[in-house]
């Protein structure tokens, strides 16, 4: 009989999703419009053209000089107050992203040109250098992929996270880390070396553990099985990691929070964080037409709980609020996590960094320290 429930609980997207026009690969399936763009192309629904399919492109890295990197963060509901994102926008197309929206401000779409045109700040470790060299800066703690993620593939070619690592480590700056992708094994030598000082932390994201599920809405991610590896990889390294859980999207994947929890405790980890779906700006009209396309059956029921979840909209920009959604399915959301967290013995201590040995090279030691 358990197998027979758990069997019950799948989500499997639907076989419209796989015709000639889908975008296999991709999470958004159109380009919406540029907030900012007076002028622009776009399609935000496939009945409004006939016969209008949008053609398969290959990922463009687009080579820039930045003139910053670290940027400090005003949200009090992100746990950050500083980021750094070597890369603007993201390959592994999650289709719920809330990221996106930061797309438009370079003058493109946060749909498909999100994941096909992606910014690659080629200065990045240089920035970072000057940064943290300025006499003002204490060496607080600095959030790597607050937006976009720092592991995606066009670290591959670039390896712009590693070289950001080793600033961080050559001045002992603390650094925290959150990414859905295996290919942070390839720096665990310089994350091991940092974690024995208690300078990086490590958070890594597993939104589902249903591999049908996964391949649709984080299509160009690795696996959950894979994330897990890495996770108690991590761990055995001695690195300080745990498990992020978001976005929690009812009817799709809230149902699998003490799943997530307890694979992920069983791997090493030590903490868990978790968000509630919100749907802001441009990413509602992606979400909403990739749901449709791929769950067509539930669509309507999963729109209505974020609803439910948001006032009656699908985002809310409230402060405190917006991040873990209110009513009671956020409530149920909630307790779960509170439950299960408690059951397998997470959360007990914080990922704390320690902040007060920052050094410049070649600098004087504090006196008092």
């Amino acid at each position: 009989m358990k197998e027979k429930k758990q069997e019950s609980y799948r989500v499997t997207p639907k076989k419209m999703a796989e015709g000639d026009n889908y975008q296999r690969g991709r999470g958004a399936q159109v380009n919406t419009k540029n907030r900012f763009l007076k002028d622009q192309h776009v399609r935000e629904h496939v009945e409004g053209i006939d016969d209008w399919s949008e053609s398969q492109q290959p990922t463009q890295y687009i080579e820039q000089e930045a003139k910053s990197l670290v940027n400090k963060v005003s949200s009090p509901d992100v746990g950050m107050s500083y980021s750094m994102n070597p890369y603007m926008g993201c390959e592994h197309g999650c289709i719920y992203c809330y990221a996106r929206n930061s797309h438009e401000y370079w003058g493109y779409s946060a749909g498909l040109d999100f994941e096909r045109k992606i910014i690659v700040k080629m200065n990045a470790p240089q920035l970072l250098r000057k940064f943290l060299m300025d006499p003002k800066w204490q060496g607080e703690s600095i959030s790597l992929s607050g937006n976009t993620d720092c592991y995606q593939p066009a670290e591959q070619k670039y390896r712009l996270t590693r070289s950001l690592l080793e600033v961080c480590r050559e001045f002992n700056q603390p650094v925290g880390i959150i990414s859905k992708n295996g290919g942070m094994v390839r720096d665990i030598d310089v994350l091991k070396e940092m974690a024995k000082k208690k300078l990086v932390s490590v958070m890594v994201t597993i939104t589902s553990l249903n591999e049908d599920l996964r391949r649709v809405m984080e299509p160009r991610t690795t696996t959950s099985m894979q994330r897990l590896r890495l996770i108690q990889e991590l761990s055995q390294a001695g690195v300080r990691v745990g498990v992020m859980m978001g976005p929690m999207i009812p009817g799709l994947n809230d149902h699998e929070m003490q799943r997530i929890m307890k694979a992920a405790k069983e791997h090493g980890a030590a903490t868990t964080a978790y968000t509630f779906v919100r749907l802001n700006g441009s990413v509602k009209l992606l979400f909403h037409d990739w749901l449709y396309k791929n769950f067509p059956d539930r669509a309507d029921k999963v729109w209505h709980m974020i609803e439910q979840s948001h006032g009656g909209q699908v985002n809310d920009s409230r402060w405190g609020v917006r991040m873990r959604g209110e009513g009671d399915i956020a409530e149920i959301i909630s307790q779960q996590y509170r439950k299960y967290g408690k059951l397998y013995g997470m959360n007990a201590e914080e990922l704390d960094l320690d902040t007060t040995i920052f050094r410049r090279p070649g600098a004087q030691g504090r006196l008092f320290d």
